[in-house]
């Protein structure tokens, strides 16, 4: 959403919060329509298996919203975990109010847009994490976010790219020495 505004006037209950780095937000199992607007800092969204191996689905910055919309569309337990990487402020609202709202052409147009901009990153992600090398899904991630390096752990990228914090390590090395 370009505007704030728009978020806080179609959800009433929509609150502005400050979060401290590591808090977390949700937790895998509950049952909510809770979404995060993402107005100043940085979150993720992450499973972890049976064996305690932690899964990086998904970043979010600023300007993005983060949920676990599967859950919330099929009224099941999230499955995943939202925390946050960074000091963060978010603006927590129910996504039930989208739908119960009478939206205009243009915030419905902004809401597809958003929804578009979200399944094209998650498409482009499944097909790379099928059909790419590890060196090419790390220079993907870094022209996708070029920001992250900086502000997101080793171990958080490795988990990402569906790779170990070592093979990123070796990965970063290589890019280092054909510079």
């Amino acid at each position: 959403m370009e505007n704030i505004n728009e978020i806080l006037n179609l959800d009433s209950n929509a609150k502005i919060k400050k979060v401290k780095k590591g808090e977390t937000l949700q937790r895998e199992g509950e049952l909510t329509s809770i979404a995060f607007y993402v107005k100043k800092g940085l979150i993720r969204s992450y499973s972890i298996d049976e064996k305690g191996k932690e899964h990086i689905f998904m970043f979010a910055s600023e300007g993005w919203v983060i949920a676990d919309i599967e859950s919330q569309e099929f009224d099941k337990p999230t499955e995943l975990f939202i925390d946050c990487i960074a000091d963060s402020e978010v603006i927590i609202f129910d996504r039930k109010c989208f739908k119960a709202s009478n939206l205009t052409k243009d915030q419905l147009k902004q809401n597809a847009h958003l929804l578009a901009r979200r399944t094209a990153v998650l498409q482009r992600r499944v097909i790379m994490l099928m059909s790419t090398s590890a060196k090419e899904r790390y220079n993907k991630f870094l022209e996708t976010y070029p920001e992250l390096p900086n502000r997101v752990p080793q171990r958080m990228i490795a988990s990402y790219l569906g790779i170990t914090p070592e093979a990123l390590s070796k990965i970063r090395g290589e890019i280092v020495k054909s510079k």
